[in-house]
């Protein structure tokens, strides 16, 4: 199954549309609201002071999304973020465990309270505790990708 997200480079920094699909999935999928009244698309990717990701169907599924908290913790741009497949976030040794982590969330939905160690373009590792990652899913219940947010994360 293909969707938007898969074939096109769109540049869904400030789109309504994917703002609805993440912060409503999240709603529906986990329980709780992903930003506060008045927080609009442009107030999560330029102003959230946490990271949210995001990634397509693919199978190798690349990024589709990363606000700029999350630029400055993986050190790429937005162009480079976008076309980076997303187990390039993980060193090789790292990214079994990373695997297990998204086969549960394909299965449950969303998983919470996880962690891991991430990589930098630098090279930089890093540790994320207590993220979580969920399934976006549109109201109609096609799956579109995934996404990921977390708050803090220190140097391994």
């Amino acid at each position: 199954m293909t969707s938007t997200y898969d074939t096109h480079v769109l540049d869904l920094r400030n789109d309504l549309g994917f703002f609805a699909l993440l912060t409503g999935s999240y709603l529906r999928i986990a329980g709780r609201r992903l930003i506060e009244d008045g927080q609009g698309p442009n107030w999560l990717y330029n102003d959230a002071p946490f990271v949210v990701l995001a990634r397509n169907t693919l199978p190798d599924p690349r990024f589709i999304y990363a606000n700029r908290t999350a630029q400055k913790c993986f050190e790429y741009s937005w162009d480079e973020f976008i076309t980076l497949p997303s187990r390039l976030s993980a060193e090789q040794p790292d990214r079994a465990e990373r695997q297990r982590l998204l086969d549960s969330v394909t299965r449950d939905g969303f998983v919470d309270s996880g962690r891991g160690v991430r990589v930098a373009k630098s090279g930089r590792r890093f540790w994320v505790d207590n993220f979580t990652v969920w399934q976006l899913i549109d109201e109609a219940g096609k799956l579109l990708g995934q996404a990921a947010i977390f708050s803090s994360w220190r140097d391994a």
